[in-house]
């Protein structure tokens, strides 16, 4: 039994509701650094998030998928809507992995053009780019509260680490650890924590990503959470497997209890 107890949170539909960076970010992005002739960005498109794109996000691993689905909104033809939202998500990788092809894009290339337009709206007004995130003060409330316990709270996030402690420490939030994608897959980075330290919970809103660690012979002992908060797909909360429980945020207290 590990002396040290830690309790790990996603960062993005957990901590805070990043909804409207998103699409700001990976709008910038494409406007700015894409060089797609296939697109048109009205700059009205910034005032509102597409409800498409909200629908979509639930669907996302990478930040770079975001350029994707952005991509495929703004076409000037063809796009991306409500009408066939469904078709592109039935085979969501695949028509990934298809526009990556067919634009001779590579991934890395479309997060590095993620992260500088992020780095962009930081360098310009980091106030504005901050005020793009809305924080569920419960969470934020609960890691204090944790902190009093002497447990200690770890973010893993796919957002790049720099933007996510910039976030933080807005916020006035301090973890103990923090690790963003440049650090591995979160099964990965909670494997090698799992040597370290009893790990209490881990919160994230992506089902697919508690399943990976409840899989996986080196995580599957830590207890998991799917955040009713976040963004989930309609069928997410339905027969939860490997004895995942949803959370409310409403009932984090509850978790120290356990």
């Amino acid at each position: 039994m590990h002396s040290k107890k830690l309790f790990l949170f996603d960062f993005d539909g957990v901590i805070v509701d990043g909804m409207n960076e998103y699409w700001n970010s990976a709008l910038l992005a494409c406007e700015k650094y894409l060089n797609s002739p296939e697109i048109f960005i009205d700059h009205n498109l910034y005032k509102q998030v597409s409800n498409t794109f909200i629908e979509m996000r639930p669907w996302v691993k990478y930040g770079w998928e975001m350029l994707i689905i952005v991509h495929e909104i703004t076409k000037r033809e063809n796009s991306l809507n409500n009408n066939n939202k469904i078709n592109f998500q039935n085979k969501y990788h695949q028509n990934c992995e298809e526009i990556l092809l067919k634009n001779s894009w590579i991934s890395e290339d479309l997060q590095k053009c993620l992260d500088k337009s992020r780095k962009n709206q930081i360098d310009q007004d980091f106030d504005s780019w901050v005020n793009l995130h809305k924080p569920f003060y419960e969470v934020i409330n609960f890691i204090e509260r944790i902190k009093k316990d002497k447990i200690k709270s770890g973010i893993i996030t796919t957002k790049g680490k720099l933007f996510a402690e910039k976030i933080l420490e807005k916020l006035n939030i301090f973890p103990e650890l923090v690790f963003g994608y440049e650090s591995g897959t979160k099964v990965e980075i909670a494997s090698k924590l799992s040597n370290e330290y009893e790990i209490m919970g881990f919160i994230e809103d992506r089902k697919k990503t508690l399943v990976d660690i409840k899989q996986n012979n080196y995580t599957k002992h830590i207890p998991c959470y799917l955040a009713d908060w976040g963004y989930l797909k309609k069928n997410d909360r339905n027969k939860l497997p490997y004895e995942i429980k949803l959370l409310k945020l409403k009932d984090l207290e509850q978790l120290v209890a356990i």
